[in-house]
């Protein structure tokens, strides 16, 4: 791989990434019925239950718990971009009674220790460390709340050199879904349910959804170096699903505070 190739999209500015995954409706691989499906390990939800979702981006999978849970929703991301088109669909969607946004750190969090009945977050916890996050905010989930996150997960105890390489880089605690499910529990859940991802997460919802977008942005950047390298990486993330899927992709991992 060229040493372009092996760049991480968090060495981009953060406004250019906003700029570009503000008009996708997921920031990640994902789909309506994964949510739906991890929901459905979560019990005790009232109207009087609280419930936040970090790094919620523009608000997929936030729409998604408003319409089909009940409670306060809080969607959390630090990118004021994504916050605003999040706003948009819950006002075009009469959701203002059930959502509020706040644009924040997932690793500074707003809320009150044993507040929350519920923390969802999809596609985010890399961002600050699985083990970190799922420590940290064990810390604002009321005794038996649950938590709900996706995480990029190995499939395999030993994968290509290439493949190795690119997830390291880009999050150095990946690991396998057996691992991990250990890591919640020394953190101090119970384990409720591991699934892992169908593909249609990652090519129909977040591959083939960027195909549009990338052509758009190059065309509104053109002529622009660092625009062209970031379309650069996002092609060859695809291009590296294709080709190594069954070594990796992306676990949702479900447990219950203690």
């Amino acid at each position: 791989m060229s040493n372009e190739n092996n760049k991480d999209i968090h060495e981009f500015d953060f406004n250019l990434i906003c700029d570009f995954f503000s008009n996708m409706e997921r920031q990640g691989p994902g789909s309506f019925e994964a949510t739906i499906r991890a929901l459905n390990f979560i019990d005790n939800l009232s109207n009087e239950s609280k419930i936040a979702d970090l790094g919620c981006g523009t608000g997929g999978q936030t729409i998604t718990l408003a319409q089909h849970t009940p409670g306060q929703i809080t969607g959390l991301d630090l990118f004021p971009g994504f916050i605003h088109k999040l706003n948009q669909n819950i006002e075009h969607l009469n959701l203002q009674n059930r959502i509020k946004t706040i644009v924040g750190s997932m690793d500074d969090l707003p809320f009150h220790n044993d507040e929350l009945d519920l923390i969802w977050s999809e596609g985010a916890i890399a961002n600050i460390g699985f083990e970190k996050g799922l420590n940290y905010w064990k810390n604002f989930l009321k005794k038996d709340g649950y938590i709900a996150v996706t995480y990029e997960s190995w499939f395999t105890d030993e994968r290509p050199a290439e493949i190795e390489k690119w997830w390291v880089d880009a999050v150095p605690e990946i690991d396998t879904i057996g691992n991990n499910i250990s890591i919640m529990q020394k953190a101090g859940y119970v384990p409720v349910a591991a699934f892992v991802l169908s593909e249609s997460c990652w090519i129909d919802n977040y591959f083939i959804p960027q195909k549009t977008q990338q052509e758009k942005f190059l065309k509104k950047h053109a002529g622009n170096k660092t625009v062209e390298d970031f379309i650069k990486l996002m092609r060859h993330e695809a291009e590296l699903y294709s080709k190594y899927k069954q070594y990796y992709g992306y676990a949702f991992y479900i447990g219950k505070k203690i």
